[in-house]
Parts: C-alpha cells; sequence; structure tokens
C-alpha cells in the first residue's frame, strides 16, 4: 500500500449496522484505507490498542440547535462548545437547523448559521427550516438544494404566533421539496390545540412549569403527525417526522408504515429514560430545566418508544439539544409559557443508550450503531462517506470502552449550561477515545478539540428515488377507456 498510514486502530472488536468481527483499522489523510485482520504498523503511524473495546462509527445527532436565537434569547452552546461537548460523547457529525424569522429569506438565515458554524470543532449540516411562503421561498429551497447541499427542510407545527406552519405552507413547500427530491421533516404538535390550552391552563392559576406539559398533551402530537404524514401521503413525499415523544405520535408513524409509506421517525434519548414527574419537582429550578418540547411524558409512553427503536419503527436517535441556562430559563419564573424550550444531552446520548439499551438487552451493539449513526448518515445521504467503517469513508470513529464508567453531572461535563437533565445518572459504557476525521480529539478524559476544525458536509438530494415514486404514482392511476 502506498498510502502512508498515520493511525492503526488494533485489537478492537469492528462494530457496524450489520455485523461485529474482531478487525484492524488503519487511517490515513483522514480517511479510513483499510480494514482487516493483523494489519502491519508503518513507520511513525500511531498505533492504538483497542483491545477488550468496541471499534465504531462516530456517532451523529440528527437533532442539534447550537447558539439558536428562541423565545427571546439565545441558546448558551455554541458551535465549537456543543461540537466538542458531542466529541466528549462519542458523536462526530451534528445537523443543526437553520430558523428563518418569518419573512426571512431562506438563503440570508442559511448565510447566518454558516457564519456561526464556522467555528465548529466537528463536521456539521444543516435542515434548513420553512417557517413561511412566497415565491422567494420556492426559489430559495432550489438554491439551497442545487447549489449548497441541503437535503431536507423542517416544518414546525407548533409555536403559534412565531415560527408555526398552516397547511397551505406545509403543502406547499412539501410539494416543492418533492419537485427537488428533498426531505421533509415536521415537529409535529398541534400549535392551535397548544396555544388555547396555554391560555386555559394559566388562567387557572397554573403558572409554573407543571402547566408546560398539561398544555402539550400526547393528543395534541399524535393529531399534527397523523396531519403530517396525510399530507405527505397525498403528495408522494418521504416524511422525517422529528422527537417522536409518545405513543400517540408512533401510532400514526407505524399504521403509515404498514400501509407502504415511507415515513422515518426519530426520538430522543431524554425521552426514553426520563418521565413527567420531573415537571413536579418541588424545586423550580430542575422542573424548569426539564421544560422542552414535546415535554416529557408519562412512563407507559417510554415503553412504547423503546418498542418502537427495538422493532425498526423508530429510526434514529438524536437530543435536540438546545441549552438554556438558569438565568434564562428565569425568564418564566411566573408564567411557563415564557420559559425558554430546551434541554442539553449532547455529550450524554450515546452513553445513555448503551447504558438503557445495549447493558440491558433492548439492543444489539450493532443496533447501537444503527440508531447513534448509520441510519441518520442513510437517511440524510451521507453514507458511507459517514456511519460506516469501509475503505473511503471518513475517519470518524469511536474507541468504545463497554465496561467504562461515569457520573453523570453538571459538574464535570462539557456542555455550556449550568444543569443537566441526567445529573447523578451512573452509566456503563463511555467513549474512550474519539476520532474525527483522522485525528484524535477526545482521549481519555482530556478534550482536544481545535475551533474551526469543522467541515460542512455536503448532502446530496433523492431525484432517483423521487422520480421512481412519480412513475408508481403514474401507473397507479386509472386510464381513460375510449369506447368505439
Amino acid at each position: 500500500m502506498s498510502t502512508t498510514i498515520s493511525t492503526l486502530i488494533k485489537g478492537g472488536t469492528v462494530v457496524t449496522a450489520d455485523r461485529e468481527a474482531r478487525a484492524d483499522v488503519a487511517i490515513a489523510d483522514g480517511k479510513i484505507v483499510e480494514v482487516g485482520v493483523d494489519l502491519e504498523a508503518r513507520a511513525g503511524a500511531r498505533v492504538i490498542d483497542a483491545s477488550g473495546a468496541y471499534v465504531m462509527p462516530g456517532g451523529i445527532d440528527p437533532h442539534t440547535h447550537m447558539e439558536l436565537p428562541f423565545m427571546g434569547t439565545t441558546a448558551s452552546e455554541d458551535f465549537f462548545t456543543g461540537t466538542s461537548a458531542a466529541f466528549a460523547g462519542g458523536t462526530t457529525m451534528i445537523l443543526d437547523f437553520v430558523i428563518p424569522a418569518p419573512k426571512q429569506r431562506l438563503l440570508d438565515a442559511y448565510r447566518q448559521w454558516r457564519e456561526w458554524a464556522a467555528k465548529a470543532a466537528g463536521d456539521y449540516s444543516f435542515h434548513v427550516a420553512v417557517t413561511w411562503w412566497d415565491d422567494t421561498v420556492h426559489e430559495d429551497m432550489g438554491t439551497l438544494t442545487r447549489e449548497f447541499g441541503v437535503n431536507s427542510f423542517k416544518h414546525f407545527m407548533a409555536y403559534k404566533g412565531a415560527i408555526m406552519c398552516d397547511d397551505e405552507v406545509l403543502v406547499s413547500s412539501f410539494s416543492r421539496a418533492r419537485e427537488l427530491g428533498a426531505l421533509c421533516t415536521v415537529h409535529a404538535e398541534n400549535g392551535e390545540l397548544v396555544w388555547r390550552l396555554q391560555q386555559e391552563i394559566f388562567e387557572l392559576g397554573i403558572h409554573g412549569p407543571e402547566g408546560h406539559p398539561l398544555s402539550r398533551p400526547p393528543e395534541v402530537e399524535g393529531e399534527a403527525a397523523n396531519r403530517a404524514i396525510r399530507i405527505a401521503e397525498v403528495l408522494g413525499v418521504p416524511l422525517y417526522l422529528v422527537h417522536t415523544s409518545c405513543e400517540d405520535a408512533l401510532q400514526a408513524v407505524t399504521r403509515a408504515q404498514l400501509e407502504g409509506q415511507r415515513v422515518f421517525a426519530e426520538v430522543l434519548a431524554q425521552h426514553l429514560v426520563i418521565d413527567d414527574s420531573v415537571y413536579r419537582d418541588p424545586d423550580w429550578r430542575t422542573a424548569a430545566h426539564h421544560v422542552m418540547s414535546p415535554p416529557f411524558r408519562a412512563r407507559r409512553h417510554q415503553e412504547a418508544l423503546w418498542q418502537g427503536l427495538q422493532s425498526g419503527r423508530l429510526h434514529t436517535t438524536a437530543t435536540d439539544h438546545c441549552c438554556f441556562c438558569t438565568p434564562q430559563k428565569e425568564m418564566g419564573k411566573d408564567d411557563f409559557r415564557k420559559i425558554p424550550n430546551g434541554t442539553g444531552g449532547v455529550e450524554d446520548r450515546m452513553s445513555v443508550l448503551w447504558h438503557h439499551g445495549v447493558r440491558t438487552g433492548r439492543l444489539t451493539p450493532s443496533e447501537f450503531v444503527r440508531v447513534t449513526s448509520t441510519a441518520a448518515a442513510q437517511i440524510f445521504n451521507v453514507y458511507p462517506r459517514k456511519g460506516a467503517i469501509v475503505p473511503g469513508a471518513d475517519a470518524d470513529l469511536v474507541v468504545w470502552d463497554p465496561s467504562g464508567t461515569r457520573t453523570i453531572s453538571a459538574k464535570t461535563h462539557h456542555q455550556n449550561i449550568d444543569f443537566n437533565i441526567y445529573e447523578g445518572m451512573e452509566v456503563v459504557g463511555v467513549p474512550a477515545i474519539t476520532i474525527s476525521r483522522g485525528n484524535v480529539v477526545w482521549e481519555q478524559g482530556q478534550l482536544r478539540s481545535e475551533r474551526g476544525a469543522g467541515r460542512w458536509v455536503d448532502r446530496p438530494c433523492f431525484a432517483p428515488y423521487y422520480a421512481a415514486i412519480e412513475t408508481a404514482r403514474n401507473l397507479a392511476r386509472p386510464t381513460a377507456v375510449v369506447r368505439g
């Protein structure tokens, strides 16, 4: 081999979404160049001993919000601190969200987010939200897909009076996405119902964080999920539901999938392990720090979500990482409607899922890789560059210590927030080494991230798939019969 190997990972068990086997992994120029047994180290190459460890694709978090302007403040985590914290947890790529203000050009918002993200330590890409509609939005969606490598558009069905899409916007945007071969994603909550319930609950004298879940019951998510799915069905466009949090939404997803509709669904790690009792905590600070949307649910929903993940009805795991420190949460001290929505977790997702998923037998190691990395890479069209351990893939890897332990705490985490929703949770299964495009960025508790080292990742659209869908739809249409 003429390529000069810079790093050789030896003696580990390579785990991918479809298999696990003892193998070594050779890295050169930021890429994986060879995977095999008993590879020889070249002079000058660093050899990483992975004996007793798993070697897995770096995690991909398909849902984060770094330095997001929201609800009168800005998320405390920026693209450098956020991607650095992700490294500490074994995640090497994030998909963040460009969210234009009402009437703001999509391209203008995209350029602003690219400026903010230039400081990222890890690789990143964007979903772009459609928050309003006119001819410029139609035009900008085309430009973003053709010239800037964006292949997914986000739609908020919640947050009335701000960024909520009505059905007219959904239909227009979904139709345009079908033309472009782009993927539609939705935040499924009925914004009209939420707004009405918020007013009623506040007027009843419930002003604290406990009012938040009462104003967003599972039914408002289930209704919106079903509506988005049915609109996508009529228009013939695939759909991706973010942060599926309840059995009601999962039932809508399952029904569509059983009918042959292309519907993907994401679940947040925190919705799998935290229930709605947190909103009744006597400490206002603790309750407020759990205010996010959709909210945490009653425990029965957690078992349904685990079953959805195990059965493949839920495809990816994410965090919706959107950090607000205590003084920011206190903006809603006397009114739960004004508490900035968001929790952290980009550093904790993989360990939480390993501990509560793999160690309990709910997930196999290969299923863990699928739901933390590979499925997101495939759905958002960066596979096998990401989410795979094959020659030619980016050398985004994690050497995973399945017996390593960590007690999660705001005192020791690397996230830029003064609270951790997993505070005190002891987890078994941690990243020993994280590698981003061939560079060791986390090793045995030491962070080695570099400001600005992250790279934008293009994500091509899915035009051939959409052409096949349109062909199938045409074949299914009845043809006219001319009778003589």
